[in-house]
């Protein structure tokens, strides 16, 4: 689970927007010919627009190609804050020392993306916190029935969200938030089209409907794929083998420095579960034996392990469109997929929510 501040870090950011955008300011504290920028989040080198500071005031102007996320930064006192903006005549107003307070007036997207913050960033912090709890002394029953509660309640703020604002350019940034919360895609394609075609026609609807047409295959409730590979002995080994158990379908590499560090989270969720009709299935990238041979005993992967050495041509990967790793599919006894990209605490999450805890 992921707080607001790391998920900003990770999205890709663009909207489409109308023309002329200007922001005139006062910030209190602020030096006598600071210089003031806005700069495109997604690309901190790209600069949209800049000025002079006139003692605490300043005025930016320009056309911004895209409503979304923008750093405001000040200089020299190293100050910024990430803001929601549009092609729209604001106000800002703050303190140089609380820059992630100050309040920009004027922008429909901007207040948008204050609604989101004030409504959202509680169940955050709050998941957070689980999160964090269950990191240091394990998963427990009660533990997950909370954090199970507070996904719950989430999901009835982003639908009162959208249907509140569902031409809004911050509304299929919601969806993209959020949807880092559950794995379950049709769900959010029914959220997804009950969206403006405006909000859809945004970067971010365009993002959303792309991510969706990914998610298509591999959808949580769909059919896993049957595949057949050769396990580190050379012996082909299925999926279908497997069935009547629940099987982590994992694809990693040991060159992935990712994929290494999420390794000791699978080995733990292997060790805690694997009584309980539960395994791993490992599928590897490598296409070097002795290199994946290797990692498998350095990190302890006890499970069965399947690579053809294709690299990224692995047949089982592309038969899965994977494009990065590490990913892994949940397969239930039927051989359906419940759940995918599972990594760290959520992994355990999902397996105590299928399994029990004790």
């Amino acid at each position: 689970m992921k707080r607001i501040a790391g998920i900003l870090a990770f999205l890709p950011l663009a909207l489409h927007a109308q023309k002329g955008f200007e922001m005139n300011g006062n910030v209190t504290g602020l030096q006598d010919k600071s210089r003031v920028f806005l700069i495109d989040a997604n690309n901190p080198k790209d600069t949209v627009c800049k000025t002079t500071s006139a003692k605490t005031s300043f005025t930016l102007k320009g056309d911004l190609k895209d409503a979304t996320l923008y750093y405001l930064v000040f200089t020299p006192q190293q100050k910024k804050t990430v803001l929601f903006l549009d092609n729209s005549k604001t106000t800002a107003t703050g303190d140089i020392n609380d820059v992630k307070n100050i309040k920009v007036a004027g922008s429909p997207a901007q207040a948008d993306f204050d609604e989101f913050q004030k409504t959202f960033n509680p169940y955050f912090d709050k998941l957070g916190a689980d999160n964090q709890k269950a990191q240091m002394s394990g998963m427990t029953d009660s533990l997950q029935a909370s954090i199970s509660a507070t996904i719950g309640e989430v999901f009835a703020e982003v639908d009162a969200f959208i249907t509140k604002k569902p031409a809004s350019s911050v509304s299929p940034f919601v969806l993209l938030v959020t949807s880092q919360l559950s794995e379950d895609a049709v769900a959010l394609e029914t959220r997804y089209n009950k969206l403006a075609p405006e909000s859809q026609n945004s970067f971010f609807g365009k993002y959303l409907g792309k991510q969706l047409a990914d998610k298509n295959f591999g959808a949580i409730g769909s059919k896993a794929p049957e595949f057949t590979q050769n396990d580190t002995q050379g012996k082909p080994v299925s999926l279908s083998s497997f069935k009547g158990k629940y099987v982590l379908v994992d694809f990693w590499a040991s060159w992935c420095g990712p994929c290494r560090m999420e390794n000791p989270n699978v080995v733990t969720a292997f060790n805690r579960f694997k009584n309980k009709n539960f395994t791993v299935l490992g599928i590897s990238l490598d296409k070097n034996k002795d290199a994946w041979l290797k990692a498998i005993k350095d990190d302890g992967l006890s499970w069965t392990q399947l690579s053809d050495l294709k690299y990224w041509q692995n047949e089982v990967a592309t038969m899965y469109k994977v494009q990065s790793i590490p990913q892994n599919f949940l397969i239930d006894p039927k051989g359906n997929i419940v759940g995918r990209d599972l990594r760290g605490a959520a992994l355990e999450e999902k397996l105590c929510e299928l399994l029990g805890c004790n």
